[in-house]
């Protein structure tokens, strides 16, 4: 396995760029989180296309070749010193095939995202990059926890999280050191068969899902089962599983860790021994805390759960 390149801390006065690279966004949906980039006493410099809107069969943030162009210029200005986008939805699979690295590389920056981001984390990881799965800058109905949002700051800052959690009677006990990868379920599935599809050998996959049937849940888990996703890993999270199934409206905290779509994980798994912690404080949920892509974790799944960068 290649060396993976974790980007410099910031410092208090860094420009952070925001871009929206899939769905669209308005400007107040966005000012509570400028607001507190620039209380931390970082620089929030706004992408040019970044309240763009394009609707063509979604409300995407801009033409390809704009959201294209946002991206490549946050990933290569030497003046930006991290990335954080505005929201996920859908998109930024249109963009993978033109991403440019060449200044990126040179200057390497944090990428702050999740959920459609999932596939630009991959991107990077395939290039030996790491990346901060975590809360985007629009804050979604459910909210955001400030504790959520300070773990990013502290990781930004060059402090690795340390995360202590109750046990789950779904979990899978075991211990194992790892390469963690992974994000959103749906963009994990629909990278497979591509260039850019994580590698799973090895490695600790982390999947969390919003918004889809109980079907649609368990036919990407048999993809990844067909794929050998399961032979390969060798330890798995499962993060908030919300608004599944009926899709009710689960938006309490309590209710982010959907009972049933649990027990379709645990029974497509139940044939593999690797540890498995079910119900990580992190999706599309209040308690989102950011996980490191690319990053070598401390797996401790037993009373007790550990799980440390």
């Amino acid at each position: 396995m290649n060396e993976i390149i974790f980007p410099k801390s910031v410092k208090k006065g860094d420009k952070i760029a925001i871009i929206s690279p899939a769905g669209a966004v308005e400007e107040q949906q966005l000012e509570k989180g400028l607001l507190m980039i620039e209380q931390k006493g970082f620089e929030p410099v706004l992408g040019e296309h970044l309240y763009t809107q394009f609707s063509h069969g979604y409300n995407y943030a801009g033409t390809e070749k704009e959201r294209i162009s946002d991206l490549n210029w946050a990933f290569n200005d030497e003046d930006i010193s991290a990335i954080w986008t505005s929201r996920g939805g859908y998109g930024c699979q249109h963009l993978l095939g033109h991403l440019q690295l060449s200044k990126f590389k040179r200057n390497p920056k944090w990428y702050i995202g999740y959920s459609d981001n999932t596939v630009i984390q991959s991107f990077l990881l395939k290039n030996n990059f790491a990346s901060i799965n975590g809360q985007t800058i629009k804050t979604s109905s459910f909210g955001v926890t400030d504790e959520s949002y300070d773990f990013i700051f502290n990781i930004l800052q060059g402090k690795k999280p340390r995360y202590y959690l109750e046990s789950n009677l779904l979990n899978k006990t075991g211990r194992v050191d790892g390469q963690l990868i992974g994000g959103n379920l749906a963009l994990v599935y629909a990278l497979l068969g591509s260039p850019y599809s994580f590698d799973f050998k090895d490695k600790i996959l982390f999947i969390e899902e919003i918004g889809e049937k109980y079907y649609a849940l368990d036919r990407m888990l048999i993809s990844l089962e067909l794929a050998g996703v399961f032979r390969k890993i060798k330890g798995l999270i499962i993060g908030g599983m919300i608004n599944m199934g009926d899709e009710k409206d689960n938006k309490n905290y309590e209710e982010s860790f959907d009972d049933f779509s649990n027990q379709i994980i645990s029974e497509r798994i139940k044939k593999y021994n690797f540890p498995t912690l079910f119900g990580f404080p992190n999706g599309h949920i209040l308690d989102n805390k950011p996980l490191i892509i690319g990053a070598n974790i401390k797996l401790v799944v037993e009373d007790k759960v550990k799980v440390i960068f």
